[in-house]
């Protein structure tokens, strides 16, 4: 009892300050491995913003790193400092959760009718002087109901009935975002539950099933798109000598719920080269880009594909950002990228590893729709996976996935300080 009032004595007979050990013991907790390499993809992605800027050479296009640099950046990191300093095992934040997933639904649900329209999806709501886009935050938001949906034992992945419940949450976001429309936030989103269920305890057999059918639709897929070309255009003939133009139009406009330009899209990603000219000619210049980059790059600044408007340089520095990449820093500067994301994602799946399930789904989700963003991004600039829109994580430019990005890391800084306190 006599100790309990006696403060701490060092080796040298000096009292210790609690809290200047309470404070080093709060910096410990953080997991400087995921924020290290985070601000490493950051600066990564601001050197080249900056650098199709410069070699655009525009007013506008010099406004794009300012606004990275002034807005996204700092607003993002305060957001990261308010999600690692709360708790995510409270009861706040998992109605918070429920709340967020319901008011980012209404945002979907808005964006169809008041939405801002660019390059002809309507995907953007105006929130003050902020163009935001409800569909990132909507991934975030199913994340989190999913993950607390599943780490209960009556939900999870080895019932039908988390099965059931995790489907139909799954697609409310999924059938709104696709009306905008966005095909590839709507497919990411079924990787993104699929994974949850199976570290939910989902069966294998299930996993197998889903795989096979996933594979039997991807080659019938493939020969329905390829052979769409010559019906569509028998159809818009005979309407056009029919019922004239504006009806065709709309025929054109819709198959299955697909747009023309997904129809074309996909066309070029299963028989690349196939249309150079016109909807394969984004892809086609940007895998010259990346092979025009050699071993070592032309040097930062010194891209041509960008610079001469072979690539499209409204999408330069956000969907085709890993092109300009390739072609300035070559081999050289993509492994040191992908070397980057590798100890990123290493530092997630660490913390799933180390959380209880909660946490677990939490960061299983988290790391699930990054990787999903970091290959299609890095594939369709390649070849290897059709053009989607999805942005480069950390590295491309905008406002609305930066502060999503920046949330998930937030949160999963709290798994991670809260997982290592239990522990």
């Amino acid at each position: 009892m006599a100790a309990a009032g006696r403060p701490d004595i060092n080796d040298s007979g000096n009292p210790v300050k609690r809290e200047s050990r309470s404070f080093c013991a709060f910096i410990a907790g953080f997991d400087w491995i995921q924020i290290f390499s985070l601000l490493f993809l950051l600066a990564f992605g601001l050197v080249f913003i900056h650098s199709t800027g410069v070699q655009v050479g525009t007013a506008a296009s010099a406004r794009f790193f300012e606004k990275q640099l002034t807005q996204w950046i700092p607003c993002g990191a305060l957001l990261w400092l308010f999600f690692s300093l709360i708790d995510y095992r409270k009861l706040y934040f998992k109605v918070g959760a429920v709340l967020f997933f319901l008011v980012t639904t209404l945002a979907l649900v808005l964006v169809l009718k008041y939405g801002v329209k660019v390059y002809g999806a309507t995907r953007w709501l105006m929130v003050g002087a902020f163009r935001l886009q409800p569909s990132e935050f909507g991934k975030l938001s199913l994340i989190l109901v999913l993950a607390w949906l599943f780490s209960s034992p009556r939900f999870s992945g080895a019932k039908w009935t988390g099965i059931f419940a995790g489907t139909a949450l799954v697609m409310v976001p999924a059938v709104l975002i696709f009306k905008e429309p966005d095909l590839g936030g709507t497919l990411i989103l079924f990787p993104i539950a699929g994974t949850m269920l199976l570290v939910s305890g989902l069966k294998w057999r299930w996993l197998l099933l889903v795989s096979a059918i996933c594979c039997a639709a991807f080659f019938s897929l493939r020969a329905v798109v390829l052979s769409y070309k010559s019906d569509s255009e028998k159809k818009s003939a005979a309407i056009v000598r029919k019922e004239g133009n504006a009806k065709a139009a709309r025929v054109k406009n819709t198959w299955f719920g697909l747009k023309e330009y997904q129809i074309k899209r996909l066309r070029v990603f299963f028989k690349p080269n196939s249309d150079i000219s016109n909807s394969g000619h984004n892809v086609y210049q940007s895998r010259l880009a990346v092979g025009s980059g050699g071993f070592r790059g032309k040097g930062i600044g010194n891209g041509t594909q960008n610079r001469y408007g072979f690539l499209p340089q409204t999408v330069a520095n956000n969907d085709f950002i890993f092109s300009v990449i390739a072609e300035e820093t070559g081999f050289v500067g993509c492994l040191l990228l992908i070397a980057g994301y590798v100890v990123f994602f290493y530092s997630i799946f660490r913390t799933a590893f180390k959380a209880p399930p909660l946490g677990r789904m939490i960061a299983v989700g988290i790391g699930t729709m990054l990787f999903c963003h970091t290959y299609i991004n890095i594939g369709m600039c390649i070849g290897l996976a059709p053009v989607t829109g999805l942005p480069l994580p950390f590295v491309s430019y905008g406002g609305s996935f930066i502060f999503v990005g920046m949330m998930c890391m937030g949160i999963l800084q709290s798994v991670y300080r809260n997982s290592t306190s239990e522990r």
